[in-house]
């Protein structure tokens, strides 16, 4: 069976809208798609996903916003980087302090989390790392996926940076997938990906 690692964005949990439709759409073509909680402090974050790389030996990894940053450094694997935030240290200051309600229901029971100082200077600290592994072979492992309405997030200068136009894909949507999206643009090279 083939497995694809997907990471949720920021105050999301695995059990995503964008998650579960993944899982239901791929499973009749023999795919597991594999998608954890991801821990809220960055310093927690990034060694639980290699430790799942480690563990899972995914076919592809797919993240979405914050999730694609995370998704950015699991060097090693093809990933599919969906409107990535590579800049969640900025995009929390400028969003202010306190706390945060999840979007999604998490396995743990917790309904929100905290934004503080030390988070924001965790991803501070991540983001330093971020591109900081890449080789022409994983420009040829990696696709960023950005939406054209996108007005939470616009990380695109920085991944032709690193990356090149090669794999770089715009499509008409916002920063959040929808079905529509997954179906049209983010589906189709999963299939090529996994030659299903």
């Amino acid at each position: 069976m083939k497995r694809i690692l997907y990471i949720h964005g920021f105050a999301s949990a695995g059990s995503s809208g964008t998650a579960t439709h993944l899982r239901n759409v791929l499973y009749e073509s023999g795919v597991e798609v594999v998608s954890p909680d991801v821990p809220v402090m960055p310093s927690e974050a990034l060694p639980f996903l290699k430790q799942k790389v480690t563990e899972l030996t995914p076919d592809l990894i797919i993240g979405t916003s914050m999730g694609a940053m995370y998704a950015e450094q699991l060097y090693g694997t093809r990933r599919i980087l969906v409107n990535p935030s590579f800049h969640m240290a900025r995009l929390l200051t400028f969003r202010g302090l306190g706390r945060r309600d999840f979007l999604n229901k998490r396995e743990d029971g917790a309904k929100d989390f905290k934004v503080d100082k030390e988070m924001i200077a965790q991803f501070r600290e991540i983001e330093k790392t971020t591109f900081s592994g890449i080789t022409e072979e994983e420009k040829a492992r990696v696709w960023g996926f950005f939406g054209k309405n996108d007005k939470s997030v616009n990380c695109q200068p920085e991944f032709k940076k690193a990356y090149g136009t090669r794999h770089f894909r715009l499509f008409d949507g916002e920063h959040r997938l929808n079905d529509e999206v997954l179906k049209h643009e983010i589906l189709p090279l999963v299939r090529e990906l996994l030659e299903l």
